[in-house]
């Protein structure tokens, strides 16, 4: 009797730790009815979050045992917080990658290795995206992030403006001498108005004029073409704005949108990914258009081409739920979705045009006019390293206390110091 009831409490004992490892099993993966998981997505861009909200909720209600908790950091805080939660066990679940940051992150093995999973899905088509952004978030043959959307730059201006001062609007005719005599027409001396934004920064500025010259940022052999007299040509170009004071001097990131959407400036250059943001600004809506990029007095063309890719944890405790929202994110429908809602140029082989057509009050279509001319953000295995250091050589071009050769060469040589020390 007593070997009879212990042989049924062991049985008991057995069916219950069974039962609690199916609801643990069911927890770390795609959740379920009796048991809710949520997962941490992280971004940096708040215009993004509305429409991937409502795609979040979309998916929620297909998949009721998954909730998405997006999280909005800014750009700097953003790689600063997950370094931390790097550091500490505790990253997001799901969060956006970059090509700054792919490599530290992919070879410290704190990316999920996707290659499985994307192999097993139906849903996942890695050859509807461009090769080009997919090779960046793909390191020593292993997927560690799929491509979420890709961007272009663009010339954004002020029609008013134009039409007060009777100048005409930017076509793609454009070079950098009509750029240059439109914003000294623009300009007015009392410092009221200026004719055109140059700021310190890459992506949205000088990288593109670096590149219609045929200058180069890094070179194919991993070095550093700030030395480069093309790129030195260009970049005196471009900071003849500021020291003609055509232009304002402005370093910080977040100040250069209300530059623009406070009427101080008629022009000035911005990504695709800003138009929700600019779209939902009143006055920029009212005033406000966007054309391609002017080419070089020769005629170059480049607009800097980059996207983001949407990566897991290695160490989520969910990596079934969290692949079932990437999977999700990435499949056609939707990138699709992404599209039509305009939160940003999806990746996906022929969505693109829904994201043009979900936008009828600036002419986005010259995002995807400049394609042809991408140039892929120049990276490499520690470009957040060495692009730091060059903004604080180059900072003295801008504030006159160097030439632009000067601060060139000056960028080169601590870029070549960092471009030397990777493995």
């Amino acid at each position: 009797m007593k070997m009879r009831a212990f042989t049924l409490g062991l049985v008991f004992l057995l069916i219950l730790a069974a039962l609690t490892s199916c609801a643990g099993d069911s927890e770390k993966t795609g959740g379920s009815k009796d048991k809710e998981v949520t997962l941490d997505f992280a971004i940096w861009d708040s215009n993004q979050e509305k429409g991937l909200r409502k795609i979040a909720d979309e998916f929620e209600a297909a998949n009721p045992g998954i909730k998405i908790k997006i999280q909005v950091t800014g750009w700097s805080d953003y790689w600063t917080a997950l370094e931390a939660g790097a550091t500490g066990g505790s990253m997001p679940d799901i969060f956006w990658m970059h090509s700054n940051e792919i490599y530290r992150y992919a070879s410290n093995d704190m990316l999920l290795n996707l290659n499985d999973l994307i192999k097993k899905s139906d849903k996942v088509e890695m050859e509807k995206f461009p090769e080009g952004l997919t090779s960046i978030y793909n390191f020593e043959g292993n997927q560690y992030a799929i491509p979420k959307d890709y961007d272009t730059i663009g010339l954004w201006y002020n029609k008013k403006m134009f039409d007060e001062a009777g100048v005409a609007y930017p076509s793609n005719q454009w070079t950098w001498d009509d750029l240059y005599e439109a914003a000294k027409k623009l300009t007015k001396p009392d410092g009221s108005q200026y004719g055109i934004l140059t700021p310190l920064h890459n992506q949205e500025g000088y990288y593109n004029f670096v590149y219609q010259n045929g200058g180069t940022i890094i070179t194919d052999d991993k070095k550093s073409g700030y030395d480069d007299p093309k790129t030195i040509e260009a970049l005196e170009y471009y900071v003849k704005f500021v020291k003609e004071g055509l232009s304002p001097k402005e370093f910080g990131d977040a100040e250069r949108a209300a530059i623009l959407q406070n009427g101080l400036t008629a022009m000035g250059f911005f990504g695709s990914w800003n138009l929700t943001g600019f779209t939902e600004n009143e006055y920029m809506a009212s005033n406000f258009d966007v054309s391609v990029l002017p080419s070089s007095t020769n005629g170059g063309k480049a607009t800097i081409f980059n996207g983001l890719g949407n990566a897991i944890a290695a160490n989520t405790e969910h990596p079934e739920a969290a692949w079932k929202w990437v999977e999700y994110l990435s499949s056609k429908e939707g990138q699709t979705k992404q599209a039509e809602l305009g939160v940003a140029i999806s990746a996906y082989e022929g969505a693109a045009d829904a994201w043009v057509n979900s936008n009828d009050t600036f002419n986005v279509k010259v995002f995807m006019d400049m394609v042809k001319d991408a140039q892929i953000r120049p990276y490499s295995n520690t470009t957040g390293v060495w692009e730091d250091k060059a903004y604080e050589a180059l900072k003295g071009a801008f504030t006159g206390e160097k030439t632009v050769k000067e601060a060139s060469e000056d960028a080169a040589k601590i870029m070549n110091e960092t471009l030397a020390e990777e493995k």
